[in-house]
């Protein structure tokens, strides 16, 4: 759906240095990282907004920097966008806003969004500024949906909702992909921007990480979920390690705490069995990135 290669961008004293990532048929991504790393940066490469200073991005399957005017306006028509804020007109009721994305946007469905307006509880004869900011950030995303894309791009776009509403934007997301998968059309992939890590818990099947513009890591999610895990260390224990098998694998990232050193481990379960001593637990997406974020390498 989406490949970048070698991607850099300059803006004075930030520079995105060669971050390629790509968002598979099927799969959502997850971009995480901290304000100012380059998210918001390479989704505005993606949409045009901005021009990147070298590298590559392709849409589905084409070079965005060979597309004739044309070409790419077909190919933005396929693309479904939600910034971290309701972009609006104020003095817009939403049916208005609702015309104004059919005329917009070729394959906009106004049954799927009157639909998902009412699912989501978007109040269509009122207008935008008389939503609250969780209320108009459903309306964008009803909007985005409604446009039938096939790549679905957020933009911190639960972060203004409050938990219940979060978890089910992220069950409408899920439903979506479902269908698209059942029936080969509509949204087939999806990058989504996010700080809020139990939503991309529940949903991505990838986390890209970036900081300072860099590229940190990108694994598949199940890696962090599901394998890796934190093991809780004295300074001996940190020793074993260093000189076991599992410490020649590779460098192992550690966390200083008050009482302990937290270890970074790709595999708590192969950890647990060589040393079934040291306290390991599951790994949180937060955790994983503090680790790669803060941590130093052992």
């Amino acid at each position: 759906m989406l490949q970048i290669a070698g991607l850099r961008k300059c803006y004075g004293d930030f520079s995105l240095d060669d971050v390629s990532l790509q968002v598979p048929e099927g799969c959502v991504v997850g971009l995480v990282g901290a304000n100012g790393a380059g998210k918001s940066t390479i989704i505005k490469c993606i949409l045009g907004l901005t021009r990147p200073d070298s590298g590559s991005i392709r849409l589905f399957g084409e070079e965005l920097a060979s597309m004739s005017q044309a070409d790419f306006v077909r190919a933005r028509s396929k693309i479904g966008v939600v910034f971290d804020a309701c972009a609006f007109p104020d003095v817009l009721s939403v049916r208005e806003v609702a015309r104004i994305a059919s005329r917009a946007y070729p394959a906009f469905d106004c049954g799927l969004f009157d639909s998902l307006a009412e699912r989501l509880g978007v109040p269509r004869g009122k207008r935008v500024k008389e939503l609250s900011r969780g209320t108009g950030m459903k309306l964008s995303i009803a909007l985005a949906l409604a446009a039938r894309p096939e790549l679905l791009i957020l933009d911190e776009a639960t972060a203004g909702l409050d938990p219940l509403a979060r978890d089910e934007v992220i069950g409408l997301l899920r439903d979506c992909m479902l269908q698209a998968e059942e029936e080969g059309c509509g949204v087939r992939g999806i990058l989504m921007s996010s700080h809020i890590s139990d939503d991309l818990e529940k949903l991505a099947d990838y986390v890209v990480c970036l900081d300072g513009g860099k590229l940190v890591f990108s694994v598949e999610a199940c890696q962090i979920t599901d394998s890796a895990g934190v093991a809780h260390c004295t300074r001996l224990d940190l020793e074993r390690v260093r000189c076991s098998d599992l410490g020649q694998l590779g460098a192992l990232r550690v966390l200083q705490r008050p009482y302990c050193v937290d270890m970074l481990v790709p595999d708590r379960q192969a950890f647990a069995s060589v040393f079934p001593d040291i306290a390991i637990e599951r790994v949180g997406l937060d955790e994983y990135l503090a680790f790669f974020l803060k941590g130093d390498v052992l």
